[in-house]
């Protein structure tokens, strides 16, 4: 059975979309453009939506990069793709933004084995260690936020060969000195609606998709993550009625 999935990224300082018809992502969106996430991610939507030649209401599920990442882009993602969802009607899945910059990293590489850490601003770093066994990501219970040192020593604990993917290994240089470990630097810094959307298939292939109203973010800081998204369906349709550029997101939540 084919799926069609649609993906929204903007955890990170990237925003991006694609589209996966019949189980190939066929279309793909992407922008570096921090702090304007908000500006460009409906239009990218509404583009490829345009260009496949169809509308939500036709997809099977849409998923967005839930975090760790940056605080607002996680809330804009997600409040988009609450209303998204809603208004067409379709279930939701989250993909870790770190296990989409390990899928970055692995086909980059071939390398099984990521270490993917993300600047967290304020000293610290989101950091976990993925390994893909049989075709599936595993790590997600080792996400974490701690100091560059902090990190270090977790590292130290691992062996073997590694890549490395996000924007921490760029600012803490120090996380490269793991004993023990052989490190292969990639150009994998940012996730992507890209690399979300092979996740993004297992999920929905395995029933692990939820409702709308249960689709939480992954901020790893707690003092975050208490903050509301349940305003995501106000927020598209303001974005719609104001600007009157997007007819077939429009035509999908009208329907």
């Amino acid at each position: 059975m084919s799926i069609r999935i649609l993906a929204i990224d903007t955890a990170t300082e990237a925003c991006s979309a694609a589209l996966m018809l019949n189980d190939d992502v066929l279309l793909e969106r992407c922008t570096f453009s921090p702090r304007e996430h908000m500006l460009h991610i409906l239009p990218m939507v509404d583009s490829l939506l345009v260009e496949a030649g169809t509308t939500l209401k036709s997809l099977d599920a849409l998923v967005f990069g839930r975090g760790p990442g940056s605080f607002a882009g996680i809330r804009i993602g997600i409040g988009i793709a609450q209303g998204l969802a809603l208004g067409a009607n379709l279930p939701l899945i989250g993909v870790s933004t770190l296990a989409a910059l390990a899928e970055g990293a692995w086909r980059q590489t071939g390398i099984c084995q990521v270490l993917t850490a993300i600047d967290a601003r304020m000293g610290e770093v989101y950091w976990a260690p993925y390994q893909r066994k049989a075709g599936v990501w595993l790590g997600e219970e080792c996400e974490t936020v701690a100091s560059p040192e902090a990190i270090t020593s977790l590292g130290a604990m691992l062996s073997g060969c590694w890549a490395t993917a996000g924007t921490g290994w760029q600012t803490y240089p120090m996380l490269l000195h793991h004993a023990g470990l052989t490190l292969v630097s990639g150009n994998t810094l940012l996730s992507s609606a890209r690399n979300i959307l092979p996740l993004a298939r297992q999920s929905y292939q395995q029933g692990s998709i939820q409702p709308v109203t249960l689709a939480k973010p992954t901020y790893l800081r707690n003092t975050v993550a208490r903050k509301s998204c349940s305003a995501g369906i106000d927020r598209l349709t303001s974005c719609v009625k104001n600007r009157q550029i997007y007819p077939c997101i429009q035509n999908s939540i009208r329907q």
